[in-house]
């Protein structure tokens, strides 16, 4: 049995009650007014309530007839949303988007990209994901995710792998931090490999093995942390030292509460942060929207950084 509660009933409803009265009604949807009132009477028998009061000369929504007015105007708007969805759907748009963001992608802009990206394209679904390394490719590969933001390592377009493309977002400065309070923020000139050597080096490990072999180890006594707020609070704690993304960091050494160490070697080194998809499986629409817009967002603070975190 076909429901008789249909969309143009709710649109006629609305109609009256935003233009003042039936035959005001009648004008604005160019109909008869015997066709809105009909409309009327067959919503009201559907739903079993009086929704106006007809004992005046212009009919009045009962209470019951308001509380309905309300619930009607969102299951319009949600039609018109739904219609809108398929629309775009049909000219290409992602029914849904996913991303994987490596956690060195900053917060801030990060944040401005997809806010962005929700006004633009207000009925598209977004899932984040954040993992290691290892785990963007696992998602890529298996349909998980449209596209990665992560240090990739592997070969460009066409190398051995060959089902994944990848091209530079930006560059991530990496530098030496300690806590205040630690033996090395103490130390009165440029530390070497040896002044270090007695000390533990924290570090991020990402990606299983790999990343125990990554840029920046020069310690033998190592302690490895998979989260990198994790890896902040113990150097905070001062149970050693290490590397950390300039822009994770730059509020803490503004407010002494990290300190930087000046190494006579490797001070500093940068990571490059690449936007990475299965070569089959191009960015739609919206993906390429949202990295163009981090990318513009990235590039206008690139100068002069602040980037939340």
């Amino acid at each position: 049995m076909l429901d008789p509660l249909t969309l143009d009933q709710m649109r006629v409803l609305i109609a009256i009650a935003e233009a003042g009265s039936f035959s005001a009604a009648a004008r604005r949807l160019r109909r008869v007014q015997s066709a809105v009132s009909q409309a009327v009477q067959a919503l009201e028998t559907t739903l079993r309530l009086p929704l106006f009061d007809r004992s005046s000369k212009v009919p009045r929504l009962t209470e019951a007839g308001q509380a309905v007015l309300l619930e009607a105007r969102r299951v319009v708007e949600g039609a018109e949303a739904l219609r809108a969805r398929a629309d775009a759907i049909r000219g290409g748009l992602e029914p849904e988007l996913t991303i994987f963001a490596h956690q060195f992608l900053p917060t801030g802009p990060g944040m401005r990209s997809l806010r962005a990206l929700n006004e633009a394209f207000p009925g598209l679904p977004v899932t984040l994901l954040s993992e290691a390394s290892q785990d963007a490719e696992r998602h890529l590969r298996g349909g998980t995710a449209d596209l990665a933001i992560y240090p990739y390592n592997g070969p460009y377009n066409g190398g051995d792998v060959g089902d994944l493309e990848a091209e530079v977002l930006t560059e991530i400065e990496m530098i030496p931090v300690v806590a205040p309070a630690h033996a090395l923020a103490a130390h009165p000139g440029t530390l070497t490999r040896r002044d270090l050597g007695g000390h533990v080096q924290l570090v991020l490990v990402d990606g299983g093995e790999a990343g125990s072999r990554a840029r920046g180890i020069v310690g033998d006594r190592l302690w490895r942390f998979a989260n990198i707020h994790a890896q902040r609070g113990f150097i905070m704690e001062g149970f050693g030292w290490g590397y950390l993304p300039k822009h994770f960091v730059s509020e803490l050494l503004a407010s002494g509460k990290l300190q930087r160490l000046r190494l006579r070697q490797e001070g500093s080194f940068r990571l490059e942060l690449h936007v990475v998809h299965v070569r089959s499986r191009p960015p739609g629409p919206a993906a390429q929207w949202a990295i163009a817009r981090l990318r513009e967002i990235l590039s206008a603070e690139a100068a002069a950084p602040a980037w939340a975190t």
